[in-house]
């Protein structure tokens, strides 16, 4: 998914990642002594932090921090599989589910959570769905995935009578960009059709399957990832399936886009932060986890990347009139449709979509 950054924050995680000096550290403590070392290794989304976090935790802590970038749940997943050691990573839902069950990661100590009671009560319940009871996540963003529109050609009363079907609505075609992504987009097709995003049943795979390939040879969608959103931006397609971040950012930059979540239920989606089995540095770990959620280190991470924060005051702050993301449909979405889910861990379904999503975009 895509986590959006300005110039001056990427060069702030260039200089992290390349190891290059913090500026000097102003604390006194002596964080071998506290914590048992003075290393962090964070493994996170490239541009998916706020432009001034590390550096605050490193100047508060007396520590380096070790920021390293994976632009895939998969990927990351893989690192750890080759015993690489990170203290703190930032997973998705369903790769959360998969790193409990195979024993990959350890409890969060609670002792240093004092900014936990800042959550949104509503991501907390969104969690218990792969962690239950958050023992080893800590929610950090969380968003949807919706519609991007121009308002100037699209009206909403048709998104609203067409829901997803809008993508296959010739007056469109050669107007759409898809997502290249085959989960979110057979999650597109399995929802307009009315079944479970996460569904096993295999006619039901197909005939969404059918409907992408419908989709494909009848509206010319362009595929796209990041780019989408300088596209969207200039205004060069009328529809767009992003996530809600993205949205979020594009709005912000062109007024004439909306944001719309079809009826039939989309995915809501969070990352969190949570500390590997393996991790060499625990106290630490569970140290910077909780600095992430303070109202400073959260706030500066929203309004660098675009995506709601598990913060609720920082959320709230944040769409209030006349702040940043003041009526913006796609920072504050709305999780109260029953059909909205959210991605099951299933490496079997995995492998089906991916396959078959390969040959959709050939055909």
């Amino acid at each position: 998914m895509k986590k959006i950054l300005t110039v001056i924050a990427g060069i702030c995680i260039l200089l992290s990642v390349c190891g290059c000096s913090k500026g000097g550290n102003t604390s006194e403590i002596d964080p071998n002594e506290v914590y048992g070392c003075d290393v962090l290794n964070v493994y996170n989304w490239g541009e998916y932090i706020g432009e001034d976090v590390i550096r605050n935790f490193e100047d508060k802590y007396n520590v380096t921090v070790n920021y390293s970038l994976f632009d895939s749940n998969e990927i990351m997943y893989t690192k750890l599989m080759s015993n690489n050691a990170y203290d703190v990573i930032v997973p998705s839902d369903y790769m959360i589910e998969r790193l409990i069950s195979e024993d990959m990661l350890q409890p969060l100590d609670y002792s240093y959570m004092t900014n936990v009671k800042d959550l949104d009560p509503e991501i907390l319940a969104l969690r218990d769905a792969y962690d239950n009871g958050g023992v080893y996540s800590i929610p950090y963003f969380w968003g949807s995935v919706g519609i991007v529109y121009n308002k100037n050609v699209v009206d909403e009363s048709k998104l609203e009578s067409l829901g997803w079907e809008i993508l296959r609505d010739t007056e469109y075609k050669g107007r759409i960009f898809m997502y290249d992504s085959e989960r979110d987009s057979f999650m597109v097709a399995l929802k307009a059709l009315g079944y479970s995003m996460n569904t096993e049943n295999l006619d039901e795979i197909n005939e969404a399957n059918e409907w992408l390939i419908e989709l494909h040879e009848t509206m010319d969608p362009a595929y796209v990832t990041d780019e989408v959103n300088d596209a969207m931006i200039n205004g060069e397609k009328d529809l767009a399936v992003v996530y809600s971040g993205a949205a979020a950012y594009i709005i912000s930059e062109n007024e004439d886009m909306g944001f719309y979540m079809p009826k039939e239920g989309t995915n809501i989606w969070s990352d969190s932060l949570v500390i590997p089995a393996n991790a060499k540095c625990p106290k630490l770990a569970n140290e910077f986890i909780n600095f992430m959620l303070d109202y400073e280190s959260a706030k500066d991470s929203s309004i660098t990347v675009g995506y709601t924060s598990a913060n609720k005051k920082v959320t709230d702050d944040l769409s209030a009139p006349g702040e940043m993301f003041d009526g913006n449909e796609a920072y504050v979405f709305d999780v109260t449709n029953p059909k909205n889910e959210v991605f099951k861990h299933n490496d079997t379904l995995k492998k089906i979509l991916s396959d078959l999503w390969i040959k959709v975009k050939v055909r």
